[in-house]
């Protein structure tokens, strides 16, 4: 039996590992899984806290899973369906990477002799949708209009949102099957198989959001037209910045929220920021979009913190975290 692949894309901090760990415990936990995760950055936080957990992580830390990386993407994609005939293999691009390019390269003729895609999931934060779609609708449109399933995140905080989330998913992909219930209500099946999605829950009410909705959305038009014609498909190194900043200290979550509040009076914009770094009584596992920070303690170990945005600079936020 060919290995299934499922696709777990996603735009920056949509909550991509959280589902995969999701999918791990409930629905994977029989089968030999391997992760290929692809951060757009030097290193890895989410292999980290994964391996913490026992998977089998290949990291792929060169950049997005692109046109000029996809030859690596297969190579290593090859060498894990050679080395460990796996049941499963779940892919969690960057998330400023495109979903298509993931497609492409498993298109490959070598690959398509071992394994084949199931389902490509997107996810997409309610809070934050509009925004991105605004601002980098390129990378945005892509992972939507590639997708099986949207799975929208941060319903249970933000529930005001979830309307417009789904008529904005609807303007980018017309008849997309678009799961908006609490992800503790939705099994892994149901959240994998999008014929399971579509008939358990359009019957029973709003969870599934399948209408034909042609709403214009005008304030994301008028902000959107710049992507629009410029005949020029873009690479996420041509539009992001990605810095790693080695840090020694040891840090209170207090000093680690003083620090991110820095961020907003420093150049540029911080998209997301990640990191496993040392606090006083073990490792702090340290998640941040903006308006939106999570410090967790860890078992992995670390000392790094990953950030990507626009225009970053890097003396600036490498001053801000291991600075006196």
């Amino acid at each position: 039996m060919p290995s299934e692949i499922y696709v777990i894309s996603g735009f920056l901090g949509a909550g991509k590992t959280t589902l995969i760990q999701k999918l791990l415990k409930e629905a994977f936990h029989k089968d030999k899984t391997v992760l290929i995760e692809n951060d757009f950055g030097e290193i890895s936080v989410d292999a980290a806290l994964l391996k913490s957990g026992g998977v089998e992580v290949r990291e792929l830390n060169s950049g997005c899973i692109c046109c000029s990386l996809s030859g690596d993407f297969v190579k290593s994609l090859l060498e894990v369906l050679e080395r460990y005939r796996p049941d499963k293999i779940i892919i969690e691009p960057s998330g400023v990477g495109k979903l298509s390019d993931v497609i492409r390269a498993c298109a490959d003729p070598r690959i398509q002799q071992a394994a084949a895609i199931k389902t490509k999931v997107t996810i997409v934060d309610v809070k934050r949708c509009g925004v991105y779609y605004e601002n980098f609708g390129e990378f945005f449109e892509n992972q939507i209009q590639n997708a099986d399933v949207v799975l929208l995140s941060r319903t249970e905080k933000y529930p005001d949102k979830i309307v417009e989330a789904c008529r904005l998913v609807k303007e980018i992909k017309n008849g997309a099957v678009v799961l908006s219930k609490a992800w503790d209500q939705l099994t892994a099946d149901e959240i994998l198989n999008p014929r399971l999605a579509r008939s358990a829950y359009s019957a029973s009410g709003s969870p599934v959001h399948d209408h034909h909705d042609h709403h214009e959305h005008r304030e994301h038009h008028e902000h959107h037209e710049h992507h629009e014609g410029c005949g020029h498909q873009h690479a996420a190194a041509e539009i992001f910045d990605t810095v790693t900043i080695r840090t020694s200290r040891r840090f209170t979550a207090e000093e680690l929220r003083s620090r991110i509040d820095a961020l907003g009076r420093l150049p540029g914009t911080v998209l997301r920021a990640k990191g496993i770094i040392s606090g006083l009584d073990g490792y702090i596992d340290l998640q941040y979009v903006p308006g939106d920070l999570k410090i967790t303690k860890c078992d992995a170990p670390g000392d790094m913190l990953s950030m990507i945005g626009k225009n970053l600079n890097r003396q600036e936020l490498a001053r801000l975290f291991d600075g006196e």
